[in-house]
């Protein structure tokens, strides 16, 4: 399932003991184009302070009431590391959070989660559980050689929203949102609004047709044409989203789909 970015900032995430706050951001990996954590406004239970939760935190989601359910306790969530969430964060950061929760490091892998399709495969039989006590600290010289701690590639999802979306040969409009897909928390499109170019109209770009994004000058690149985007199938955000509309989409920009061959064709946005 494909579930829309604006309306999960709207969720409310709920502890083991108890409710925590709702999400207020997300953090995204700009180079595999993934949602790597939740950014949760704690209201004043903790003073205002905002904190990373991991995807692989979140158990079976209610969709229905807007809940994500997470592993961890209130307690756990408290004494976390703490992290400016105005900022990019850093692998350092990183390694804090996952150390402190126990978590399998998600990089060094070949699939989007290490060498697992989602968050929630990774925690297997040789990794503690969310929520699990602490492991013994690991050997980061060896686990985080060969990344650039001062390179972060962890963006906010809020900070992209707005940026002008430019193809090869001009403006096309600027980031109105993500699609997020359910189980793997990938990034499959970005939604553009076209109104400045082309009255009233949104169309999906995936990341892999993105050439890269400048974060000094809010601006995101496209291999694509303007005249090929605007003959693209509208989006509706009221409308369904089928894996034979996202064919489409695909098909008409003459590119391959990244979802595997042995996938059945139904794959829906949720509206609720």
């Amino acid at each position: 399932m494909l579930r829309s970015m604006n309306d999960l900032e709207s969720y409310a995430i709920r502890a083991m003991d108890g409710d925590l706050g709702h999400v207020k951001d997300f953090y995204f990996d700009d180079q595999a184009w993934v949602i790597r954590y939740l950014v949760v406004d704690t209201g004043n239970w903790l003073s205002n302070r905002k904190v990373l939760v991991s995807p692989i935190a979140v158990d079976r989601p209610d969709w229905i009431g807007k809940v994500l359910p997470v592993s961890i306790t209130k307690e756990q969530l408290r004494n976390s590391p703490g992290i400016d969430t105005d900022k990019p964060v850093s692998r350092q950061h990183e390694m804090d959070h996952h150390d402190y929760f126990g978590y399998p490091y998600y990089w060094g892998g070949s699939g989007l989660w290490g060498m697992d399709p989602s968050p929630s495969s990774m925690m297997t039989m040789g990794h503690n559980r969310p929520g699990g006590s602490r492991r013994e600290p690991r050997d980061r010289t060896r686990l985080g050689s060969g990344l650039d701690h001062d390179d972060p590639h962890l963006r906010s999802c809020q900070e992209i929203l707005g940026y002008r979306v430019k193809a090869a040969d001009g403006d096309i409009g600027h980031v109105q949102g993500m699609l997020v897909e359910e189980d793997t928390w990938a990034i499959r499109y970005i939604v553009v609004e076209t109104s400045h170019w082309w009255s009233g109209h949104l169309v999906l770009i995936a990341p892999e047709w993105i050439r890269h994004v400048s974060w000094s000058e809010d601006t995101v690149a496209v291999n694509l044409r303007r005249q090929a985007v605007k003959g693209a199938p509208p989006y509706d955000s009221a409308v369904e989203l089928g894996r034979r509309w996202e064919m489409d989409i695909y098909k008409h920009y003459g590119r391959n789909g990244y979802w595997a061959e042995h996938e059945e064709p139904e794959f829906m946005i949720s509206k609720r």
